[in-house]
Parts: C-alpha cells; sequence; structure tokens
C-alpha cells in the first residue's frame, strides 16, 4: 500500500488500522463554517468548462460573457484561444444558446436553446443548423430530441413526439421514418425511463459510417404498468405528471432494433432473439455491419451480435455470461483491421481485452488484482491504449499508457488522489483533472508520454480561503469487519481530546459498485460533515460489501440478498467503533440519500441496539417499488426471490424503530417515488412509533430545484442531528 495507509494507530480494544493522512496545522483557523456558506456558493471550486475535442490539436469550448455565448477555438499546445466559431451577437434569430455539436469536418455546428428537461438526461429542445463559413442559421426544429449530424455531413436525423426524422441540409427536405410514435406507447430513436435511468443513454438511433442506414430501437411500452405523480404547482389545481415505470417483476417494454437504408427508404426489423434489453447498439468500421448488444433480463448473459445491414443476418460475435451480473459500459472500440478493445470482469477483476472481428481472444491487456476504472482511447499509430485505473490503492485513481501487446505500461498522472483525464480526439495530449482529500481541484495540460506542460487551474485562491475555518482532515483507514478489511475515513474536530467521548455519525451510500471512501476533494456532504464535526461531533463513513473498485467477488458478494451483508457491515463497523475510548458508545446515528437512505433505514432498524439516530433522504423502503433493470440486476425477480426483496426492505418491520428516525422525500421524484416515504410512514403508524418527516413538494430525486431548497434541507437535518446526537452526548473527560 502507498504512504497513506502505512502509520497505523492501534485503537483500544478496536483491531482497526487507521491511517492518518496529514499532519494537521488546523488549530489556527479560526471561522466556523455556516450551512449558508455551503450553499451559497463559498466553497466553490473554480473548474474548467466541459470542453470538446476537435480534429487535430484543437478543442473547443462555450463561454458566456455579457449576454453574449460563443464557441471558441483552443490549441492544445498553448491553450491559447485561435478563433471564435460562432458568436450570438452575430445571429439575428438566436440570442443565445446553451448546446453546440460539430459535423465531423468541423464545419457546421447544432446549436440548441429552450431546452425543457423530462427526466434525469432527456430533454427536448429548439435546435438549428450553422454553417460556420457562411454564417447562415437555419432553423432545424422546435420541441426536438436529439440531433444529430450523418458522417458525410448531409443529413441530420432527430426525434419528435416519440417518431423519427432526417433532415437534408442541402435541399431542406424532410424524411419521416417512423409515424407509429406515441406518447405512453410506442417511442422510437429515444429511450423510454427505465433504460434512460438504469442503462445511461437517451439517443437510440446511430448512423452507419458511410451515412447509407441509420439503426434504431424501437420501444412499445404499451403494456408498461404506468406511474403516476401529482404535481402541486402554483396553480389552484395540481397537475399529474403520468410515465410508463416498471417496478421490479413487472413487463417491461418490448425493445427491437431496426434499420432504415436511406437509398430504398426501407426499414427492416432485426431479428435478435428473446432477450430482455437492447442496452447498446454501435456501428463498426465495416460500413455496413452494426454491433448490437442485448442482455437477458437476468443480466448475466450478454451478447453482441453482428448484423449485416445488406441482408438483415445476425450472427453472434462474443457471449458473456457471469454467476451473478454483467455491467454495461461504452468500451466497445474497433480498430482499423476490426477487431475490437473490450472491457470484462470475466477472471475477477474489470480489465481491458483484445479481440478479432470473429470473436477470438487475441490478448487480455492488462492484469492484476485491481480495476481498470476507464478506458480512453486507443492511439493506432503508437498502438497504444489509454486508461484509468486503481492501480495504487483503491481509494485512488492514475492514468496510464500501455501497449495494445499489454507491455510498456506506464503511469502518466504524477500526484497521489484521484486523476481523471480529457484526451484530445488524436490523443495526442490531456488535460488531467487531478484533486486529494486536502487538494481542491487541479487541471493541467498533459503530452500523452506523461510530461506536465502547463498547470491551467489550480484553485489556490479556495485553498487559501479554507485556511481562515476550522476544518479537520479526513484520516483514512481500514477496519476490519465480519471477515473483510473495508476502507475508511474520519473527520474529528479540530480541537480533538483524546480523553473526552463524542457522538459518532456514520455516512454512507453503499450501493453496488459504489464508493464513498476515496482520496479526492470535497463536495456539499464534507463541508457539512466538517460543520458537524467543530461542533463537537465525530463522523465517519465506511464503504462495506458491495462496494466497488475491489474485485467483482467485493462487488458482487451482495447478488440475491441487497442490503443484508451492507447492513450488517455498517451496524458492526458501528458497534467496533463503539468500543474506541473516545466514541460514546450511547450516541450513534447513520445517514444517507436514496440508496444510502434505505441503509441509513435498515441500520436503524435492525440495529437499534447500537444506533440510535438515523436520517433517510428519498429512501426506497421495499425494493418491490423500484424499477426491473435496477433491481432485478441484483435481485432477481420479486417472483423467484421474494425473501430477498421483503426480509430487507424496511417496510416490513417498522416495529423495530426504537432511535430517532427523520424521513425527507420530494413529491416529484420520478426516479424512487414518494410512495416508498408513505409506505414506511403507514408502516410506522400501524406500528405506533414516532418519528419525524419531511415532504418537500414536487422535488425530483435530488431535493434541490427552488430558492432555498438545500439550504432548508440541510438545516432541518443539522437541527435534528443536533437535538438527537450533539446535545445528549457526554462530552466530559474521562
Amino acid at each position: 500500500m502507498k504512504k497513506l495507509f502505512i502509520l497505523a494507530t492501534i485503537l483500544l480494544l478496536v483491531s482497526c488500522k487507521v491511517t492518518t493522512s496529514t499532519s494537521s496545522n488546523y488549530k489556527t483557523q479560526k471561522k466556523q463554517i455556516t450551512l449558508e456558506e455551503i450553499w451559497n456558493g463559498t466553497f466553490s471550486t473554480n473548474r474548467m468548462n466541459a470542453l470538446n475535442s476537435m480534429n487535430g490539436d484543437f478543442y473547443s469550448l462555450l463561454n458566456s460573457e455579457n449576454g453574449t455565448t460563443t464557441v471558441d477555438k483552443y490549441s492544445y499546445k498553448t491553450l491559447e484561444k485561435v478563433e471564435t466559431l460562432v458568436s450570438s451577437a452575430d445571429l439575428k434569430n438566436l440570442k443565445t444558446f446553451s448546446s453546440y455539436s460539430f459535423n465531423a469536418e468541423e464545419s457546421s455546428l447544432i446549436l440548441g436553446t429552450h431546452f425543457k428537461k423530462l427526466y434525469r438526461r432527456s430533454f427536448t429542445g429548439t435546435f438549428y443548423y450553422y454553417n460556420i463559413n457562411s454564417k447562415e442559421l437555419t432553423l432545424i426544429g422546435e420541441d426536438i430530441q436529439q440531433p444529430t449530424f450523418s458522417p458525410d455531413s448531409k443529413k441530420i436525423a432527430y426525434t419528435k413526439n416519440n417518431n423519427i426524422y432526417i433532415l437534408n441540409i442541402t435541399n431542406g427536405n424532410k424524411r419521416t421514418i417512423t409515424t407509429d410514435g406515441k406518447f405512453n406507447h410506442i417511442i422510437n430513436g429515444t429511450t423510454d425511463w427505465v433504460y434512460e435511468e438504469e442503462f445511461g443513454f437517451v439517443r437510440a438511433f446511430e448512423w452507419s459510417k458511410n451515412s447509407e442506414y441509420l439503426a434504431f430501437l424501437r420501444f412499445d411500452e404499451s403494456e408498461v404498468p404506468t406511474f403516476s405523480m401529482d404535481m402541486v404547482g402554483k396553480e389552484n389545481y395540481p397537475n399529474q405528471q403520468v410515465f410508463k415505470y416498471p417496478k421490479a417483476g413487472e413487463k417491461n417494454a418490448t425493445v427491437t432494433l431496426h434499420v432504415h437504408t436511406l437509398s430504398s427508404k426501407k426499414t427492416q426489423k432485426i431479428d435478435l432473439g428473446d432477450d430482455e434489453y437492447i442496452p447498446r447498439i454501435k456501428w463498426s468500421n465495416d460500413k455496413n455491419i452494426l454491433i448490437a448488444t442485448t442482455l437477458n433480463r437476468h443480466q448475466n448473459n450478454l451478447k453482441l451480435y453482428k448484423i449485416n445491414a445488406l441482408n438483415s443476418s445476425a450472427t453472434l460475435l462474443l457471449n458473456e455470461t457471469d454467476k451473478a451480473y454483467i455491467d454495461i459500459t461504452d468500451n466497445l472500440t474497433f480498430l482499423d483491421d476490426n477487431s475490437f478493445i473490450w472491457t470484462s470482469e470475466k477472471n475477477g477483476f474489470n480489465h481491458i481485452y483484445h479481440y478479432d472481428f470473429s470473436g477470438k481472444l487475441i490478448h487480455q491487456i492488462t492484469k492484476g488484482n485491481w480495476e481498470v476504472t476507464n478506458y480512453y482511447g486507443y492511439h493506432k499509430d503508437k498502438k497504444t491504449i489509454y486508461y484509468q485505473s486503481v492501480e495504487n490503492s483503491s481509494i485512488n485513481r492514475g492514468v496510464y499508457s500501455i501497449g495494445l501487446d499489454g507491455n510498456n505500461k506506464k503511469l502518466l498522472s504524477t500526484k497521489e488522489g484521484t486523476n481523471s483525464a480529457s484526451f484530445s480526439k488524436n490523443l495526442n495530449y490531456f488535460i488531467n483533472t487531478f484533486s486529494s482529500s486536502e487538494i481542491p481541484p487541479m487541471y493541467a495540460l498533459y503530452t500523452a508520454e506523461g510530461e506536465m506542460l502547463k498547470v491551467i487551474k489550480n484553485n489556490a485562491e479556495l485553498k487559501e480561503k479554507l485556511e481562515n475555518y476550522k476544518m479537520s482532515p479526513k484520516e483514512f483507514s481500514t477496519i476490519q469487519i465480519n471477515g473483510n478489511e473495508l476502507n475508511m475515513w474520519m473527520i474529528k474536530p479540530v480541537d480533538f481530546d483524546e480523553r473526552k467521548k463524542y457522538p459518532l455519525l456514520m455516512f454512507q451510500y453503499s450501493g453496488p459498485g459504489s464508493q464513498q471512501v476515496a482520496n479526492k476533494w470535497n463536495n456539499s456532504n464534507d463541508y457539512w460533515h466538517n460543520m458537524l464535526a467543530q461542533q463537537g461531533m465525530i463522523i465517519a463513513c465506511v464503504d462495506g460489501r458491495g462496494t466497488g473498485f475491489k474485485g467483482s467477488d467485493f462487488k458482487k458478494s451482495t447478488y440475491l440478498n441487497l442490503v443484508k451483508y451492507e447492513t450488517e457491515d455498517q451496524i458492526s463497523a458501528a458497534k467496533k467503533l463503539a468500543n474506541v475510548s473516545y466514541i460514546d458508545e450511547n450516541n450513534i446515528g447513520i445517514w444517507g440519500w436514496s440508496f444510502g437512505g434505505h441503509m441509513s433505514t435498515n441500520a436503524l432498524l435492525k440495529g437499534n441496539d447500537i444506533f440510535t439516530t438515523a436520517i433517510a433522504v428519498a429512501p426506497v423502503t421495499s425494493w418491490r417499488f423500484y424499477d426491473t433493470v435496477y433491481t432485478e440486476r441484483f435481485l432477481r425477480t420479486p417472483q423467484e426471490n421474494p425473501a430477498g426483496y421483503d426480509e430487507n426492505s424496511p417496510v416490513n418491520y417498522a416495529d423495530k424503530l426504537e432511535g430517532n428516525y427523520l424521513l425527507v422525500h420530494g413529491t416529484g421524484d420520478d426516479n424512487v417515488h414518494v410512495q416508498n416515504s408513505y409506505r414506511m410512514i403507514n408502516a410506522l403508524i400501524e406500528a405506533n412509533k414516532q418519528f419525524d418527516m419531511f415532504i418537500v413538494p414536487d422535488r425530483t430525486h435530488g431535493i434541490y430545484k427552488g430558492k432555498n431548497t438545500r439550504l432548508n434541507l440541510y438545516t432541518k437535518m443539522t437541527n435534528f442531528v443536533e437535538e438527537h446526537l450533539i446535545d445528549k452526548s457526554n462530552t466530559t473527560l474521562k
């Protein structure tokens, strides 16, 4: 292990290895963090705008200043602006725009404005076609989705009202590809709610390399059960948001693959057998060959199919199975010879593999008891792959290069912490984003060989500002729990005195493959935790079984018993920490959001002999209420595994509540429906248990929209913690 984990302190009665990540000079800091500062931007980091890699050694940025929006071109070599490609000040019919995308030659742009949010990733908008040379601006359409250039730059495909259209840029003609689209029935070319949320994509159409074919998915959700939510709004009468949501064990949309041939104007349905899901489609470098990924409903049998667009035939390219489940990624990459790069957990850790176009393995490129966490690309001239991994401990991230043959591996990032890379399109340069628990985000330009050329931003002003506040460093450690060495961090008060006893608040998320114990810069919760620590308590976080980046066996150990072992680990960790001399064993709380809210509820109920207080924000309270794709991936269906659902859903053991419980939910949550909290409330009422609740009208899963929403929520949670943990704690000297 790295130096971060070397220094160990033996805690009284606890076989827990604690590693302090820094020495502290924080006693000189004076100001107390306030909730208002956390949520008014006082501690915001100075970040780079999302850049778009361009052809050659260039990138572009969307900039806005004094009411004018521009797309500007920059040089990777100098980081200087080369030219402004478009400015809203020069557009007569478009005062501003919020998005842009290039055609292949980067001679034209699609500009987007007036966005209307649908779900987490989806929206409609008004889009324009802009010719950079002629400066001509042309309306593509209003209330449309996902406009996308064809590779030959002559056409734009998009969807509207669940149908697909193609606009011919040269003559302005529009072709209608589908006509059967209907809200809550048929969707063409974009995904339904559950695909968007769980498979992480919205655009469900793809151009072939020669622009001759348009492949797309069709969703028939006619038989999917409908969910509705009353939205209070500002009118006298609420309105209803009604959408198709397949809960665990219910019917999914029937999804089919189709290929439209532009020359013949014909659309052909492709037979892919009876697999439940088609989570990815991608054209190979062969102009006629499309690759479709399918999954069975259990999501443990993945297939890659080669579809020949000339005759609509499908042949199996690759078949991968797993005893538990297989995660979907976007790492499939075709080389010039149509051999392909693929990532897989098949040997127990996520690694990179090279296959030929018949599906035969050529070489496993990366190897070891560590995880590849991101794949950045392949440089064909150098025959080099770029990726991110946890080779330098599971809480850190490094950027690496390696030869296609698996040789000449090189660490390109230089600092220990969390590193990520944004590569130029030609993979000659990358902008490295680095942070650690003590160093705010730094952006620096690197060559692909790992030479740092220039620091772009370093947030030195924020770090200097924080020197004036009472801030305690995270102390990283490992703790032995239920036969596993689990990662942990702890935050103590600046004036910590080991002779005193402090209340403990544990924070976690705990979802499959997730990570909360990571060596990276603060988010808003970290500032809140530090604020609470300075009021006289200790905050700790433990990543238990089921979390990520320690191998598939560790991650998938919770299969078919989701939340059972995760809850046991949090309860066991609390009991072990309760034996530490400076922890007040009578004042231990836990909180979390979403999956973490489910966990905090479970921990309070099943661990009522150790936890006295819990906060659950937007929790799942029965896995029967959550969607098919996510829930069945880990539990199978309720019909197959009823015990896995019911024994770990807190609505079924509300009678175990003994401590202080705050339940928070937004009524406009389309992800984890407020139904979860309403059922929990009813269960607690039936058990005659007292509790606190905070229902936030119309807010979605993040509970953030509207003036002071987050400030108000965290004020509520702070008051709850102060009342039930801090004020009751015994901090006298022993």
